[in-house]
């Protein structure tokens, strides 16, 4: 065993050892520092994988603590067996150090009141556990607190079913979010039937105008790559980030979105942003070389999320996804971002092509 490969996981044991909230987020905080002093010597991919791994254990021991404080406090352990799931960017496993809350809770068979009581209050502890170990909240609420984003598989396919019959902007939105989940805490066969109901309503329809892939698209296309006519980045025009550049919503996400498209429309179950890519090249749905500087400008994506300058708060690091004007004019990382960004309007001309042809062929 390396000194490296000792060292995270005597880390990742402390966090797999906090009884308690506080300890659990000073074992966050040293396994955090160890990974932000490690950025920029270790392969990008590589490097998240671990930043992913750290985010696992902390919500996995979360939830073990909050199933101890719930006896505690006299609810009793949980009336059946639960499946606790991320969304996002920790959903893709590619999450930054200082990412927010976006989770979910799937629960089994049970009596139905009893459950709702119970997880409704595991539900509050939970998001307030990980709130005090370092994860704000959903700005969206996409949170198991909200009981939109937890039940039993039953109230989870009458809500999934409610979303792909609007097929409003919003609903495909949530659907967009529900396509992300991952597994991490719990029963796992309660997260495999999740993803095969999943897996059967983004199916249903296909070739119809009620395509729940095609309704996805259109809200593919309204991103747009941050540069302009001329080849130069978009940046913020006004505020307190005027001239910075949102390497978020500029970069990150269009990328994120426009493969998660192409992986629903050619029946790819995986999550994560660079298994995606790589169960696409294999199945030669879309030309190789096209998915290769796809890949790269993913690299680069999430790579530049991770290097926004972060403050520190409590021994917490926490980060906007505003890269500085500053950073900006370091010639190398300008030409990748630019290499990036030329990447995603040609990804995106292609799928704003689709789309039109989709419109038509429902008019």
């Amino acid at each position: 065993m390396s000194h490296d490969t000792a060292m995270n996981n005597a880390s990742l044991n402390a966090i797999r050892s906090a009884a308690t909230p506080a300890m659990l987020k000073a074992a966050r905080v040293d396994e955090q520092n160890r990974l932000y002093g490690e950025l920029t010597s270790m392969p990008i991919q590589a490097w998240n994988r671990e930043v992913s791994d750290l985010h696992d254990a902390v919500m996995t021991q979360a939830c073990r603590c909050c199933e101890e404080e719930m006896i505690r406090e006299g609810f009793g352990p949980p009336p059946s067996h639960y499946a606790f799931i991320a969304f996002g960017s920790a959903g893709r496993a590619e999450p930054t150090l200082w990412s927010d809350q976006d989770n979910g809770l799937i629960y089994g068979d049970g009596d139905p009141e009893q459950q709702e009581t119970y997880f409704e209050h595991f539900g509050r502890k939970l998001s307030l556990i990980l709130e005090q170990v370092g994860y704000p909240p959903c700005p969206g609420s996409v949170m198991l607190s909200n009981p939109l984003w937890r039940g039993n598989l039953a109230s989870w396919e009458k809500q999934l079913l409610e979303w792909r019959d609007i097929l409003a902007w919003e609903q495909v939105r949530y659907l967009m979010i529900a396509a992300d989940l991952r597994h991490v805490y719990g029963d796992a066969a309660l997260t495999v039937g999740l993803r095969k109901m999943m897996k059967k309503i983004m199916e249903a329809d296909q070739g119809s105008d009620r395509d729940v892939v095609t309704a996805i698209l259109r809200n593919t296309v309204r991103h747009k790559a941050a540069l302009n006519i001329l080849g130069q980045v978009i940046t913020e025009q006004s505020g307190e980030h005027a001239g910075d550049f949102d390497v978020k919503y500029g970069l990150y996400i269009p990328i994120v979105n426009a493969v998660r498209y192409l992986a629903l429309q050619y029946g790819v179950e995986a999550s994560a942003t660079w298994e995606r890519i790589s169960q696409l090249v294999q199945l030669e749905a879309v030309p190789t070389r096209w998915l290769e500087s796809c890949s790269r400008a993913f690299e680069t994506a999430v790579k530049l999320r991770s290097l926004v300058p972060p403050e520190t708060e409590d021994g917490l690091l926490s980060g906007s996804h505003y890269l500085p004007q500053v950073m900006l004019k370091q010639k190398e990382l300008r030409r990748e971002l630019r290499e990036s960004l030329s990447m995603v309007k040609v990804m995106y001309r292609t799928l704003q092509r689709q789309h039109r042809y989709a419109e038509r062929k429902w008019l």
